[in-house]
């Protein structure tokens, strides 16, 4: 049966978004031979047969040469088999032309809407494999809705078919950022999800991977290799740490990372809507690094416990508040950059208590650094 109108409607999804006419027609010839079964009871197996040269389908009920017929829908008598294609034999198979009018129906019936779904189905795994590649990168997105209700913002994220809706969840927002719509604004891809209703693309601003992707981003040396990034501790919308290295003792990491006149970090926080950054030089001496977390704070010693990751931070008597931090956000972000459990002390304590053991911080001043 001549099926002109499907194969140049394959040929105009390849042309138009890319997808394989081969899909599709695997998507035709399965609802064909589904219809057909659910018309025909006791039928098994049917083939469709497709020439693309002559643009032409036909399909086949494939039967079983028997002596006697017990399933009129799987099986031939020998008999109606030599009568109808010559030479035959028990055990057999042979292939049985649908008529063309009954073929056509079925095809008019089922063949637009497969074409409809199969498009559906070709679109969503197009979506998937483009985002599942960028997993973990950073995503430029255009607000397009709002909801009042619980302040989850739409994204459209993409162009052309490959493009997408994404959520970003009030959770995954910058406490205090105001969205708009048409705005558009960064995201860190997470994860990609298949389900029923298509891909679910899930974005964050409050990720601390997105942090490390600006970075990447205004910092060529981190881009390049030069200067790597060793952990991260973020309250977003509030403050991040970061802790940086280089191998090059010619690189200033810090330096690099801060940019002529501040520019490059200067980029990263009016991204992140005027969120503070400590920038620290990363040491594989855990008391040198431990002590550069403490920043702004002056520190005066670290003492490392025997066992177990937890340390004792003593500082001067008047740098107490500015080292723990309001609500204790500096020394907790301390603790998750360095995965140090951090115990921090004035001075005065120091000279009036006897040494000892660190005593390990309370979970809010404990943590574990980002790989």
């Amino acid at each position: 049966m001549k099926c002109d109108e499907i194969f140049a409607a394959l040929d105009l999804l390849e042309k138009e978004r890319g997808i394989s006419p081969t899909f599709m027609m695997d998507k035709i010839i399965q609802a064909l031979t589904t219809a057909y079964k659910r018309d025909h009871e006791g039928v098994e197996n049917v083939i469709v047969d497709v020439d693309e040269v002559k643009k032409d389908l036909r399909m086949y009920v494939q039967k079983e040469i028997v002596e006697e017929v017990e399933r009129p829908g799987s099986q031939i008598s020998l008999y109606e088999a030599k009568a109808r294609f010559g030479q035959s034999e028990i055990g057999g198979l042979v292939n049985i032309p649908v008529d063309n009018v009954e073929f056509g129906r079925i095809a008019a019936g089922n063949g637009k809407q497969v074409i409809i779904q199969g498009l559906r189905e070709a679109e969503r795994g197009m979506v998937y494999n483009e985002f599942n590649s960028k997993q973990h990168e950073i995503l430029t997105g255009e607000v397009s809705r709002i909801d009042p209700r619980n302040g989850s913002v739409s994204l459209k994220i993409g162009s052309g078919p490959e493009s997408t809706e994404a959520l970003l969840a009030a959770s995954e927002q910058i406490k205090g950022e105001e969205l708009v719509e048409g705005q558009h604004v960064k995201v860190y891809l997470v994860e990609v999800r298949r389900s029923t209703r298509g891909p679910q693309v899930m974005i964050s601003r409050t990720h601390p991977g997105l942090v490390r992707r600006l970075f990447e981003l205004e910092v060529p040396e981190i881009y390049d290799g030069l200067v790597e990034v060793k952990s991260i501790a973020r309250e977003a919308g509030s403050r991040t740490k970061i802790a940086v290295w280089s191998a090059d003792e010619a690189i200033d990491p810090i330096g690099a990372c801060v940019g002529p006149a501040g520019q490059r970090v200067n980029s990263i926080v009016n991204e992140l809507g005027g969120e503070k950054i400590d920038i620290i030089k990363y040491s594989e001496d855990p008391a040198q690094f431990i002590a550069a977390a403490i920043a702004p704070a002056e520190v005066l010693d670290v003492i490392l416990s025997d066992e177990g990751k937890a340390c004792r931070v003593i500082v001067p008597d008047d740098q107490l508040s500015l080292a723990i931090g309001k609500e204790g956000q500096n020394a907790r972000l301390a603790a998750r950059l360095t995965g140090y459990k951090v115990d921090i002390k004035p001075k005065s304590f120091e000279e009036a208590e006897p040494k000892e053991e660190p005593v390990p911080a309370g979970e809010e001043q404990s943590g574990e650094a980002l790989s």
